[in-house]
């Protein structure tokens, strides 16, 4: 029997398919089930048939495009009945499945049809077991979903990349899908993120530098290609919208320094939304593809993005920031700016440095550490010349410069590192030997081919002997590592050096790559003249002293440096001496505090 509608409202035909469900076949394919809906419906007498599709979304939820306007359709009045091809295509969760079928169509007065199921809203006795196919349904979306979770989590764990696809600045292997190549057109772009951010600029600096080059942004530059997630969503008449987030992000990733992250987010149930992980339950499975930054410039670029840089009264942000500490407490020194107007109208800057726990303390009733005060131009300077000193040294005397480096270590020459491999590779050799002779010990033993008392004496001896060579063999291997890691800092201080050779002044990206640390100490004065030692350890080598005739000073020169050098050990013995002094006072004070409190107890 024909059935008459309204002709100003339609018979929606609803199709969906998740990525699972395109395993089980083609029966189950968009094309399918548009023809066998709209077949039903002409033979059923539907009319103003609309197909709405969901592909590629679950029947999890309904959070669907698709699905959302047919519901804003139908809560228009413009729909008059729903057809599906099965319950599973309407969803597979229990609760909202019923909900629909239930409540909200019949609230609508929308008839709904499930073909596969024979079930139809207007034939009471077709619904009878309606809800058992929801549970069935659901069961199936559970069942699925804990086979997922556990070819995901096998996947993850054994080191293969779980994301869907490669992230801006790799692209897939075509002949190994779970591995990442180098994409060399994006790399470039890469390299030159943390390149700033090693400079001093923060992300969202970068960001418009990126944008005013015309750079494009990594999901524009990813969708015109057709890769990642958001190809079929992204605005494309915007190319250069780069944000401080994307390059934050940039920045964040291990995998651009060769590693595979897996596990960042998760979801305890197929109904909860993902949500992010800790990095301490990320597993990291290291040099699993090409490295588009090296360790070291990932790590610097941690270091610099992460040190809170506050812009001062000249709206710049003092380099130095975060690498400033005090001899005494250990805390970081301040950066202080403060503006003068001098006599003949003109204005004057003054930046310096100050002890933070002396800044923070200064205003109670004991003050903790002291000043520590010294003025950031000064201490440019100084550390514009250490730098400039040192690198002219190492780029000119290359053995003396590792030699120095080396003085620290027992390791010094490359016969001693290769005496030490024969000695560990000796040590192994016979650990192992001792290995066996304890098994055949024992079997002695157990055959009661050897006494007891013999037994236990020859194991206590074997195994005495093998500890002492498990301890010899990690003695040795840390004096090789030392001397290989030297070999490593010194190539790569020297690289440093030839980097920033002909640099004529102090820059940000200079700062970062060559400065780990700088202790201040405390000042020191005789009379008018006010002397400071500031330790600078640079990175790669520490701190190391320059032999002075290596500066090429003129005799002038050298007389005055050794003058600065005398007065200088004089005043830090002076102020070491009125340390000691001080401490004692203290102590002698908080002695005397303490006695009469002892007292009032006993006479009370």
């Amino acid at each position: 029997m024909a059935i008459k509608q309204a002709e100003q409202r339609i018979t929606a035909l609803y199709e969906r398919l998740s990525r699972d469900d395109e395993l089980a076949g083609e029966s189950n394919s968009i094309s399918n089930q548009k023809s066998l809906l709209l077949s039903y419906a002409t033979q059923h007498g539907f009319s103003n048939c609309v197909h709405y599709t969901d592909d590629g979304w679950s029947g999890g939820n309904f959070d669907r495009p698709a699905w959302k306007q047919l519901m804003g359709d139908i809560e228009e009045g413009k729909v008059a009945a729903v057809l599906v091809k099965d319950m599973s295509r309407l969803g597979r969760e229990y609760l909202q499945t019923g909900y629909y079928t239930e409540v909200f169509f019949r609230q609508h007065n929308i008839r709904f049809i499930a073909i596969a199921n024979n079930i139809d809203s207007e034939d009471q006795n077709s619904n009878e077991f309606t809800p058992f196919l929801n549970i069935m349904n659901e069961w199936y979306l559970r069942d699925q979903s804990r086979k997922t979770r556990t070819a995901f989590q096998q996947k993850g764990r054994s080191g293969k990349p779980v994301t869907n696809a490669p992230i801006y600045g790799f692209i897939r292997d075509p002949e190994d899908k779970d591995h990442w190549l180098i994409d060399e057109e994006a790399a470039p772009v890469i390299r030159r993120i943390y390149q700033l951010s090693i400079d001093g600029l923060g992300s969202c600096d970068i960001a418009k530098t990126l944008q005013r080059e015309k750079i494009e942004s990594p999901g524009y530059y990813m969708a015109k290609r057709n890769r990642g997630s958001r190809k079929t969503t992204l605005d494309m008449t915007r190319p250069y919208d780069w944000y401080g987030q994307t390059v934050t992000s940039i920045l964040s990733k291990p995998e651009y320094m060769g590693h595979t992250v897996n596990f960042r987010s998760s979801k305890k149930h197929y109904k909860d939304k993902r949500v992010k992980n800790p990095p301490e339950e990320w597993l990291i499975f290291e040099n699993t593809h090409d490295a588009i930054v090296d360790p070291e410039t990932w790590h610097l670029a941690q270091r610099t993005r992460t040190t809170r840089r506050r812009i001062d009264t000249t709206g710049v942000a003092n380099p130095l920031t975060g690498l400033v500490y005090c001899a005494d407490c250990g805390e970081r020194l301040y950066n202080h700016c403060r503006r003068y107007n001098l006599a003949d109208g003109t204005e004057r800057i003054l930046s310096y440095f100050n002890c933070s726990t002396y800044t923070l303390t200064i205003q109670r009733e004991k003050t903790l550490c002291c000043s520590h005060y010294i003025n950031n131009d000064a201490l440019n300077e100084l550390l514009l010349m250490t730098i400039r000193t040192v690198s002219k040294y190492a780029l000119r005397d290359e053995e003396d410069f590792i030699r120095r480096i080396r003085s620290t270590t027992e390791v010094k020459q490359a016969n001693e590192a290769k005496a030490l491999q024969r000695s560990i590779a000796k040590a192994k050799k016979r650990s192992a030997e001792l290995d066996v002779l304890i098994k055949r010990l024992y079997e002695s033993y157990v055959l009661e081919k050897l006494p007891e008392k013999r037994y236990e004496s020859l194991s206590a001896e074997y195994e005495q002997e093998q500890a002492e060579l498990e301890e010899a063999i990690a003695q040795d291997q840390a004096k090789l590592d030392a001397y290989q890691a030297d070999s490593t800092n010194v190539e790569a201080f020297i690289q440093l050096a030839k980097k920033y050779r002909d640099v004529p002044e102090l820059t940000p990206g200079m700062v970062n790559e060559f400065v780990d640390k700088i202790i201040v100490h405390a000042p020191v004065k005789d009379g008018v003249e006010r002397t400071q030692q500031v330790d600078i350890y640079l990175r790669f080598i520490g701190l190391m002293d320059i032999p002075l005739e290596e500066a090429e000073l003129t005799p002038e020169q050298q007389a005055e440096q050794d003058k600065i050098m005398k007065k200088r050990a004089m005043y830090r013995k002076k102020y070491l001496r009125r340390k000691e002094l001080k401490a004692a006072r203290e102590a002698a004070a908080a002695q005397a505090e303490e006695e009469p409190d002892q007292d009032t107890k006993k006479s009370a």
